[in-house]
């Protein structure tokens, strides 16, 4: 059985600052924070202008540095393997950055490149123990720990919701992933034992009380990733959109239930169909769970979760045989209110609300039943990022 368990901000920060001074023979001058996250219900929502209501992770990506007195950005980053991979780039006080090879430093150069003001050169160290390829979106902690250590570098700090705005026009412009707004928003605004709730239109944000106590949240990492043509995500974003443009709506935000039966009328495609009546029925879900959740009502909440999920697997047809095999098996084990798939889906994790004296029960249910290599991590909602002090 496997365990993933958070290393620590001071683990990770000596880790990281301990490299620096290997690598570059001085002290880092300045140094952030930034967790991972993962979505307790709104899936495939937030690029619809929905609600999700995700939580920060404990897991973090770590960035020190300090300028160098040379016109080139040089990166060293340490995988969770140990292995070291680095890149560098001119500063954008030089030169404009365009995307390019390494492929996983176009995170890093969309976020320089996005920064409010220009940047001279710098070394920096980045380590993390945000499990990659796991949908816990690693790919956002790394652009808003990076963003965050630039406004610690530089001195210019930027107001949260600009800086998450900033870091997904990255991920757009340089990876090139269409992604919506949650992952870098709650990245940056989450806090301790709440998940937050966003309102993917206003992008006005409600801190919901998450009672840890009573529930915990159990993440299980299938350990799958099934290889994709990278057309999934951005053709489901854009059936959602041709769903709208017939119903003459911004987005399927303003869209009711009604609305469906003016699909069907119109002999719209099946496929849109599916994926419209989905969005409508989970930003439902999302705000329901959001005013259960203070009020403890967790068998309730367990079954919008199951609910989602099977949205998920039969309308947006975004989950996998191993995904819909962990929720079953969470189903029938004891003390679990309910589990669901989160994450963009094809593989990665399934979250379950659950009892937490059930824990071990569970995992060892899922351990002899699951034909997998499942990874699993009990989540406590944590705070998002921040600047570190290195005195």
């Amino acid at each position: 059985m496997t365990e993933a368990v958070a290393k620590g901000e001071s683990t990770l920060l000596r880790q990281a600052r301990d490299k620096f001074v290997a690598a570059f023979g001085r002290e880092p001058t300045a140094a952030s924070a930034a967790p991972g996250r993962v979505n307790l219900i709104g899936e495939h929502v937030d690029y619809c202008e929905g609600f999700v209501l995700p939580v920060a992770l404990p897991f973090l990506t770590i960035v020190v540095g300090a300028y160098n007195d040379t016109d080139e950005c040089r990166i060293l980053s340490i995988l969770a393997s140990g292995q070291e991979v680095d890149a560098s780039f001119p500063a954008t006080s030089v030169a404009a950055l365009k995307p390019g090879e390494p492929a996983w430093a176009n995170y890093v150069k969309g976020v320089v490149a996005n920064f409010p003001s220009k940047v001279r050169g710098f070394d920096t160290v980045v380590v993390s123990d945000v499990p990659m390829g796991s949908g816990v979106s690693s790919s956002a902690s790394l652009e808003v720990a990076f963003f965050t250590f630039l406004e610690a570098l530089t001195g210019n700090r930027v107001d949260p919701v600009e800086k998450a705005q900033l870091c997904q026009k990255a991920e757009h412009e340089f990876p090139g992933m269409p992604c919506g707004i949650m992952d870098q928003f709650i990245v940056t605004l989450g806090k301790k034992d709440h998940a937050l709730l966003i309102d993917c239109r206003s992008l006005v944000s409600t801190q919901i009380p998450v009672d840890s106590e009573d529930a915990v949240i159990l993440v299980v990492n299938s350990n799958v990733k099934h290889q994709l043509t990278g057309s999934e995500y951005p053709q489901r974003r854009a059936q959602c959109q041709e769903a709208a443009k017939k119903l003459k709506i911004p987005s399927l935000r303003s869209a009711r239930v009604e609305d469906l039966e003016e699909l069907k009328l119109q002999k719209c495609d099946e496929l849109v169909l599916k994926r419209a009546k989905h969005v409508v029925e989970e930003i439902a879900r999302t705000e329901e769970v959001a005013q259960l959740l203070p009020q403890k009502e967790f068998d309730a909440v367990g079954q919008l979760f199951y609910k989602s999920h099977e949205s998920l697997s039969k309308l947006m047809e975004v989950s996998c045989p191993e995904l819909d095999e962990l929720v079953d098996i969470m189903r029938a084990a004891p003390g679990v209110y309910g589990a669901r798939m989160t994450g963009g889906g094809f593989g990665g994790c399934v979250i379950a609300l659950m009892k937490k004296e059930y824990v071990d029960i569970v995992k060892e249910n899922v351990i002899s039943q699951y034909k997998g290599h499942p990874i699993f991590f009990v989540c406590r909602p944590s705070d998002g990022a921040r600047i570190l002090q290195l005195a």
